[in-house]
């Protein structure tokens, strides 16, 4: 007689990758958080739909698409298949993590392809003190023993791109004052320093001290202060301050306008402000004062021509009512003949045949 075992300690496991929870988790809604376990535990089902993850999570389906469109734009979930029965309900997700907080996808296209550092490369490359010294002091910022993957990024940071210790060691203290302990993501602001020309700690220094102050500025401003921007926050600040050159007065005006617009902070409305005066050449506050003058000269413009047709038309009318020629050299009736043409068709139609 043969018996079938089952072990009774085997469970199935869903990892969560530290970087969404270095990065990610923070910023995110809690309800969101739940979609995205939910999602990152199916993903490789087929057919995973909209109201399933509504069901399960006691959702409503507007709410996980909120869920799946947040962590669409923060980078970290992709569609890789719809039905095309119901494209908008049915899909096959993937978890995406690669994406890191600041990289743009300019700098991404960029991006130098790491050279695959062997165990011995680094070993011997670990042989140089300067070198062994940079890993020690950069693990002890982190708070993290390496591995094998988290030499490789260094030496190819110091071997490859000639970064110097002293920027490295920065680097790693910068990371870990504001709350990035994964190796990924500095990696990812190591690139982008590099892209910029930025070669010495003391340049390092001076770029994020700036762009850390407009950041706080900016969070201050929408009252969420409280709080680390979210990967998306991050990403179109960048954009305002390093691709668009907005100062930060020019950037608050935007933040201003947002709250008072919609009584909410909305980092995508000011995105939208920031944009179109991007498109009209404003530089500078003077600049918007300028567009605003123009913009309520035209509404006045305007306002005053529609006032004058209004009066034309009310003469128009006022006239017709009180003109006396030879013609009309009596008083004006009142009667309303449709309304007796009608009551004379309905006396003839009751009456009897």
């Amino acid at each position: 007689m043969s018996r079938i075992f089952k072990d009774r300690l085997s469970i199935g496991v869903t990892a969560v990758a530290d970087t969404f929870i270095d990065d990610h988790m923070a910023a995110a809604n809690g309800e969101y958080v739940k979609v995205y376990l939910y999602i990152l535990r199916h993903q490789n089902e087929e057919d995973l739909t909209l109201e399933q993850i509504a069901d399960a999570l006691n959702h409503t389906e507007a709410d996980v698409r909120r869920a799946v469109n947040y962590w669409q734009k923060a980078g970290v979930l992709e569609t890789v298949q719809e039905s095309t029965v119901t494209k908008e309900n049915t899909a096959n997700w993937h978890i995406d993590l690669e994406v890191t907080p600041t990289a743009s996808k300019e700098t991404a296209a960029a991006q130098i392809p790491a050279p695959a550092y062997s165990a011995a490369q680094v070993s011997r490359l670990n042989e140089n003190e300067e070198f062994s010294q940079l890993l020690y002091i950069a693990q002890k910022y982190l708070n993290k023993a390496f591995t094998p993957r988290d030499c490789q990024v260094f030496a190819y940071l110091y071997d490859t791109l000639g970064m110097n210790i002293g920027l490295l060691e920065y680097l790693a203290e910068y990371c870990a004052q504001n709350g990035h302990t994964s190796v990924r993501y500095l990696e990812t602001v190591a690139l982008n320093w590099h892209e910029k020309g930025i070669r010495t700690a003391q340049e390092a220094q001076e770029y994020s001290t700036s762009y850390t102050k407009d950041v706080f500025a900016v969070m201050k401003a929408f009252g969420l202060n409280s709080r680390k921007p979210a990967v998306p926050e991050q990403k179109m600040m960048e954009k305002w301050f390093k691709d668009y050159g907005f100062d930060r007065e020019l950037v608050l005006e935007a933040c201003s306008r947002t709250i008072n617009a919609i009584h909410t902070p909305s980092f995508q409305y000011a995105d939208s402000i920031l944009t179109d005066w991007k498109k009209a050449g404003v530089k500078t506050l003077k600049d918007v004062k300028g567009m605003d003058a123009r913009r309520a000269e035209r509404a006045s413009s305007a306002a005053k021509r529609f006032q004058s047709y209004g009066n034309a038309v009310n003469d128009s009318q006022n006239n017709r009512k009180t003109s006396n020629n030879q013609f009309h050299n009596f008083k004006q009736r009142d009667t309303d003949y449709d309304a007796l043409m009608l009551q004379n068709v309905k006396e003839w139609m009751d009456s009897p045949k």
